[in-house]
């Protein structure tokens, strides 16, 4: 049985990876795309050979689809998951899944009321290398995790600025775009949940509106960990990395914080240094695969509509933090207010 797609939202991230993604699947086709704009939902439609573009959610809802992949704006995210799983669809939302984590856990609830599979697109968690992380530390590689630093600073290309540096309530900025990911990847790479952070962000020149695009970020982890992060959309020339430093090694990867299946790692020990191999699948082809086995009742997402809340509570804690210069305690169940 074939699982057929209907996309909300004619977005490049769907261009660049979802279509091929879900193409890659023995099960998966696209039937339709909507955009607010008919005209781009057809021009888009034609141009990656998916039989309709639609214009309206309803008419994407009516057009004989499965599931739905949610790539709008954020501020839209809500509505548009409520509307599908009213309507039966399975959902895969890009993140953060809504505004607020008290949204997000209202699309959750609907979802689980209605036996409907909920993901999140954390892409990140389907990447080989951080999955080859994650298996070096759960087999005890570095011995007990101490501390972990992320550097996720980049440049944001032009064809994606719009709305994540000009409007706030469209849910822009780089917390909202980028620390989320880091919460979501530093949860999964140490089996880990964060419980407290303290934010500092920025605005370098790209941002307008009262958003930032600059954010470092320092977390403290239920097992006492501590991390520190960097997320930025104006640093042209910088590199991305993951290290996870233990009482009995380290782990050095760079080039990882990306869409593609690239990059390296370095473990290092009293043994010495040593490259750890990792695959090199697509990330977005990993993530659907194991989305069509939860839609047959075979595990779950990659991420999951619940680790979609548990990164919008860290990313809300962060933005909590940078206004009142406090640290701030992450709890999913409550958001910022706690």
């Amino acid at each position: 049985m074939s699982v057929r797609w209907g996309l909300i939202g004619a977005s490049t991230i769907a261009k660049q990876f979802m279509i091929n993604a879900i193409r890659a699947q023995g099960d998966g086709e696209i039937i339709a795309v909507m955009s607010s704009n008919a005209e781009r939902a057809k021009t888009y439609a034609g141009e990656n050979g998916i039989p309709v573009g639609v214009s309206t959610l309803d008419a994407l809802l009516n057009a004989g689809i499965d599931a739905v992949y949610i790539s709008t704006t954020n501020e839209l995210h809500l509505e548009q998951a409520l509307a599908a799983i009213r309507a039966g669809k399975h959902v895969l939302c890009e993140k953060p899944l809504a505004l607020t984590s008290a949204d997000a856990r209202e699309m959750v609830a609907a979802a689980k009321a209605a036996g409907i599979v909920l993901g999140t697109n954390h892409h990140l968690r389907n990447a080989g290398a951080h999955r080859a992380l994650r298996d070096a530390i759960a087999a005890g590689r570095i011995g007990r995790p101490v501390a972990a630093r992320v550097f996720h600073s980049v440049y944001l290309p032009e064809n994606l600025q719009g709305w994540r540096i000009t409007k706030p309530e469209a849910g822009g900025g780089v917390v909202l775009d980028i620390t989320v990911h880091d919460a979501d990847t530093l949860r999964f790479v140490l089996g880990d949940d964060p419980v407290e952070i303290s934010a500092f962000t920025q605005s370098a020149g790209m941002a307008g509106g009262g958003l930032e695009d600059g954010a470092m970020c320092i977390w403290r982890f239920k097992s006492g960990v501590i991390a520190q992060s960097h997320e930025g959309f104006t640093t042209r020339f910088a590199g991305t990395g993951f290290e996870v430093h233990g009482s009995e090694g380290s782990l050095f990867a760079c080039n990882v914080m990306t869409q593609k299946p690239v990059g390296s790692i370095l473990l290092r020990t009293a043994a010495g240094d040593e490259d750890l191999s990792f695959d090199r699948e697509d990330l977005y082809t990993r993530s659907l695969r194991q989305f069509h086995a939860a839609i047959r009742g075979e595990g779950q997402p990659s991420a999951t509509g619940e680790d979609g809340v548990w990164s919008l509570a860290a990313a809300e804690a962060a933005l909590q933090s940078a206004r009142s210069g406090k640290a701030v305690i992450i709890d999913p169940k409550l958001g910022s207010a706690a």
